[in-house]
């Protein structure tokens, strides 16, 4: 990323909860401590289902008396519902403002322009009093600055940052492999730690229960991870969602993002699979590469 490029993520949506009981309704549900966010530290997080697979993922930032949930555009909606269900009769407001609140990337480098700002995943600072912080799951993604998308461009003047196209920054997330779109793909179909949400930073160990803890702990202490979420590089050919991905006749994954950033699970342990090789998938021949952040 260029330090003066800022990249308009139109294609996420913000969530905001506050609420008397907010804190603890949100401490049962979300696969990370919510302790940890607060004015000057935000966080990544998921919400799965009672066995542990996959339903959202989503970012939470301190507003105000409650918090900001930038998560995916087009799972906004369902993680509302999702939250609404769960909510029951707890003191808790849940607002979907997708609509007046908008999400701008930048630069690593840029945001340690800051004041007060620190070198650590999560960091948040206040410009005015907006939150800008800097990528929880990987600082090398950059930072994000949450803002009314009244006051978006004369803000992004003052700060010097020029509007780029934003699929240069999903390019380099997903060269990071790191997945931001088309996560609804991944509904269901592999559990939250398979998505590398531990090295994303997304993951408690030590805060106790919430909804799919069970499961989670288990892989994770039984050393039961085999499989994980990783990035394709498509060869040649077309690739189909959830076609096999196989090494020879051995089948060593499946295609679950086939967009212009694909993901497959990977049985990323198996002899059969290696880096260097490449794969055939169906009408494709893809490599799949392991991010330097995993090992």
């Amino acid at each position: 990323m260029n330090i003066q490029s800022v990249y308009i993520l139109k294609d996420r949506g913000i969530l905001y909860i506050n609420g008397k009981d907010v804190d603890e309704f949100l401490q049962n549900l979300i696969s990370n401590d919510i302790k940890k966010v607060n004015n000057t530290n935000s966080c990544f997080a998921s919400l799965l289902t009672p066995q542990g697979k996959f339903l959202f993922s989503f970012i939470i930032v301190k507003h105000k008396s409650g918090y900001f949930f930038d998560c995916e555009k087009s799972q906004a909606e369902g993680l509302f519902k999702q939250l609404s269900v769960y909510k029951l009769r707890s003191n808790v407001e849940i607002m979907n403002l997708s609509n007046e609140f908008v999400v701008a990337a930048f630069n690593h480098e840029k945001f340690l322009s800051f004041e007060k700002a620190k070198d650590t995943p999560g960091n948040t600072i206040k410009y005015r009093e907006d939150s800008i912080l800097l990528d929880p799951r990987n600082k090398d993604l950059g930072a994000r600055l949450i803002i009314n998308l009244e006051k978006l461009y004369l803000s992004l003047k003052k700060l010097e940052l020029k509007d780029t196209n934003i699929d240069e920054y999903y390019k380099f997330s997903h060269e990071l492999g790191i997945p931001q779109k088309d996560m609804n793909k991944l509904q269901n179909k592999l559990f939250g730690i398979e998505c590398n949400f531990e090295e994303l930073n997304g993951i408690d160990f030590k805060k106790g229960c919430y909804v799919g803890q069970e499961n989670t702990a288990r892989i994770k202490l039984k050393n039961k991870l085999s499989k994980r979420l990783l990035p394709i590089q498509v060869i040649k050919g077309e690739l189909n969602e959830n076609a096999s991905i196989y090494s020879g006749d051995i089948e060593i994954g499946k295609v679950l993002i086939n967009n212009e950033h694909p993901f497959a699970l990977v049985k990323y342990l198996d002899d059969n699979f290696n880096e260097k090789n490449e794969f055939k998938s169906e009408n494709a021949v893809v490599k799949i590469k392991i991010p330097s952040w995993i090992k």
